[in-house]
């Protein structure tokens, strides 16, 4: 039986929230008390999950990481899902999809961020491939406050085929490239989008890019060369939020 260890209070919260995994057991730092790490208790207590109360230096060791924030479970492997599970979400006959593709988005830091704001805006998938990118381990739940465990994350094995399966099904699939003449701000993100972000040192590779249908850039001023990625992906994913919901 596989299993990882989620540790940090919104990452254990959100996966007995989602439902997605199983939940073996929760583990909390017998000494901290706050409404959060109740919440969590009273929940494991409710569904017949085993809990176990430990001193903060266990906890520390188990998790191996002082940000455990007093809580940690022991659950199933991440729910990942497939790229028909994302083009087969409940939306109609009238379906616009959101998706986020990530080519090489290596720190985990970095995807957790995007993550989170993936969920915040409504993205009904998130594509990465599965060499040469971050993985949805424990450490990218943490990043994200638990938004990894609500999101629907597909790993691939050629994201150039995958592209090609989008724009075949109807999808436009915009790259986000720093010197692209067109910027984020003229480009219709109003129907079905995938957005494409490189990674944090050479962006979209060549082979990606050539593959969208249109690359955009993100203005900006001053001295700094580029935003950070997970910076670029907030604001292009709420440019095509805002456009989505004008209405």
């Amino acid at each position: 039986m596989k299993t990882e260890l989620l540790y940090g209070i919104h990452p254990v919260l959100e996966a007995l929230a989602a439902g997605r995994r199983r939940v073996y057991k929760v583990y909390l730092d017998k000494k901290r008390r706050s409404e959060r790490l109740a919440q969590i208790r009273s929940i494991a207590e409710t569904r017949g999950i085993h809990k176990e109360n430990i001193e903060s230096g266990n906890l520390k060791t188990l998790a191996d990481t002082i940000g455990h924030q007093g809580a940690a479970a022991m659950v199933s492997p991440y729910p990942l899902v497939t790229v028909q599970d994302i083009l087969h979400t409940d939306q109609g006959q009238d379906a616009t999809y959101f998706v986020l593709m990530l080519d090489n988005i290596q720190d985990p830091q970095n995807l957790g961020a995007i993550i989170r704001t993936a969920l915040c805006v409504g993205i009904h998938g998130v594509v990465v491939p599965k060499d040469r990118s971050a993985s949805p381990t424990p450490a990218v739940s943490r990043a994200s406050a638990g938004a990894l465990e609500h999101i629907r994350l597909v790993r691939v094995t050629n994201l150039v085929q995958t592209i090609k399966h989008f724009k075949s099904c109807g999808l436009w699939v915009m790259g986000l490239q720093q010197n692209a003449a067109r910027s984020i701000y003229d480009a219709d993100l109003s129907g079905s989008i995938a957005i494409v972000l490189g990674g944090e040192q050479k962006g979209i590779r060549r082979l990606v890019a050539k593959n969208c249908d249109f690359m955009v850039s993100i203005p900006q001023l001053g001295t700094l060369n580029s935003l950070n990625v997970s910076a670029a992906a907030a604001v292009a994913m709420y440019e095509a939020f805002r456009q989505r919901n004008r209405a």
